[in-house]
């Protein structure tokens, strides 16, 4: 019987290996450099997330609400309670803007405008009576120096007005001050031709022309620039009163849309046919939006008559007063004159005032037919006629007067212009011209401020009743919107 071996002896067959030392970790040489550690790659910084906006959160938050019925409530409620506040701001200032202006058309620039018209009239007016004193011979009449005087006071009165009322550095405000500078020394020339006209001097004649040229080159002109710079005033508040509201009546339907919008989906969804707050809400933009159209139709159109009927009026009715005045003013000078200025017509010489007072009458006659015409009652065609039946005896006057002065009878052709115990003067029908117009004046004027305050008066208390109803509108908005939110509690 054979025993394995004992022993520790490899079993045959099997390579024996070779035993093994434990690892030992490689030595660093003594006074060598330490070995670096072997490299390990560093992760980059994560970044900070970037910091959102305010107004993208908070569309975010609208978003997020807008997918609940309780957060598209309070957006609808929001948006409606912006329209209708929306439509009474725009509608409270554009009507205070338009009221404003229909204000300065009834009480500043119309008023003006007549002041400035009234300055021409009496300058022109104070000239004519300056001519027809002198003729009178030496010792004018009281009654002619008296209407001399009451025109320069008119005219000085008016201009402190119109300064008082007009911008300085403007046009206006220069052309006032030059007439103010040139009055006084035309009102000198006056009394230097009156002194000499008393002391039989014929250089009093010569005085009282130079004066009338200065009033005809210098200062009537200045004051038809004033005139017509006070119209065009008048013409840009007009401009300013009359335009429609376009933006607060796109606001007012556009708030209304929305409101019935709201309801109907309200009724959809709830099969409740009003909530009180929204009917409340659409109920006070409906009245201000009729408020709205029927005011401002109301006021336009009264505005517009005080125009046809009234500014258009007044403004031929004061060319053809001017157009008077002149023409009655060369008729005297045509005598003071004595052929002293002549002018070519077709060749041929004629007396230059002479000319110039058949320009005034065609021009009176032109006048006065576009005031017939403009005429829209008895009251305002009446005195109307009767300056143009005046008129027309005046060229018959006229004329007779220029046949005897041309005969070489002056005397005669004196006693037609002034008047004599055989001969009735052209200043009669002159005054008769002068006296119906200032009647058809006063009553265009008084016809203009109806109208015009009437178109002023639509408007009143707009401004602000749109605005106290369009706060209560959004209240009731927000209301009806808050009732229905209530039910989500």
């Amino acid at each position: 019987m054979t025993h394995p071996p004992s022993g520790s002896a490899a079993p045959p067959g099997r390579p024996v290996a070779p035993p093994t030392r434990p690892s030992v970790p490689p030595q660093q040489a003594r006074g060598a450099a330490p070995a670096a550690p072997p490299h390990t790659p560093v992760p980059p910084p994560v970044p900070a997330p970037a910091r959102r906006t305010a107004w993208a959160e908070g569309v975010d938050r609208l978003r997020s609400a807008a997918t609940t019925e309780p957060g598209r409530l309070r957006i609808i409620g929001a948006v409606l309670a912006l329209l209708v506040v929306a439509f009474g701001a725009t509608t409270a200032w554009q009507m205070t803007d338009r009221s404003a202006a229909a204000d300065d058309v009834l009480h500043s620039s119309q008023p003006l405008s007549a002041d400035a018209a009234d300055i021409y009239r009496s300058l022109a007016d104070a000239n004519t009576t300056a001519s027809s004193g002198f003729l009178a011979g030496g010792q004018e009449p009281a009654a002619v120096r008296d209407r001399y005087e009451k025109d320069i006071r008119t005219a000085a009165d008016k201009l402190v007005t119109a300064a008082a009322s007009t911008d300085p550095g403007t046009d206006s405000a220069r052309t006032i001050a030059k007439l103010n500078t040139l009055l006084p020394q035309y009102k000198g020339l006056i009394e230097r031709a009156r002194a000499n006209n008393r002391q039989g001097f014929p250089l009093g004649g010569a005085y009282l022309r130079y004066a009338n040229e200065k009033m005809q080159t210098e200062m009537l002109p200045e004051a038809e620039n004033l005139y017509t710079n006070e119209n065009e005033r008048l013409r840009d508040d007009y401009d300013a009163a009359t335009p429609y509201p376009w933006i607060a009546l796109a606001c007012g339907v556009l708030a209304i849309a929305a409101l019935v919008w709201a309801q109907r989906r309200n009724y959809r969804l709830t099969n409740r046919v009003f909530n009180h707050g929204m009917l409340a809400a659409t109920a006070a933009s409906v009245v201000v939006l009729l408020w709205l159209v029927v005011g401002h139709t109301v006021a336009r159109s009264g505005l517009d008559a005080s125009y046809d009927g009234g500014v258009r009026s007044l403004n031929v009715l004061h060319d053809a007063s001017i157009a008077s005045l002149k023409a009655r003013g060369n008729e005297n000078l045509t005598l003071v004159s004595r052929g002293a200025e002549t002018t070519t017509v077709k060749g041929v010489p004629k007396d230059k005032y002479d000319v110039d007072f058949q320009r005034q009458m065609d021009l009176l006659a032109k006048k006065l037919t576009a005031a017939d015409a403009l005429a829209d009652d008895g009251a305002g065609r009446t005195p109307v006629d009767g300056a143009n039946s005046g008129m027309k005896e005046w060229l018959k006057r006229h004329t007779a007067a220029r046949a005897e002065d041309e005969g070489g009878n002056y005397q005669r052709a004196l006693d037609k212009i002034i008047g004599s115990k055989q001969d009735k003067p052209t200043g009669e029908c002159f005054d008769l011209v002068d006296q119906n117009l200032d009647k058809a004046l006063a009553h265009e004027q008084r016809q203009f401020s109806a109208d015009a305050g009437d178109g002023r008066d639509a408007m009143t208390g707009l401004p602000v009743g749109a605005a106290l109803l369009a706060v209560l509108a959004a209240a009731g908005a927000v209301l009806g919107i808050g009732r229905r939110l209530s039910e989500y509690r």
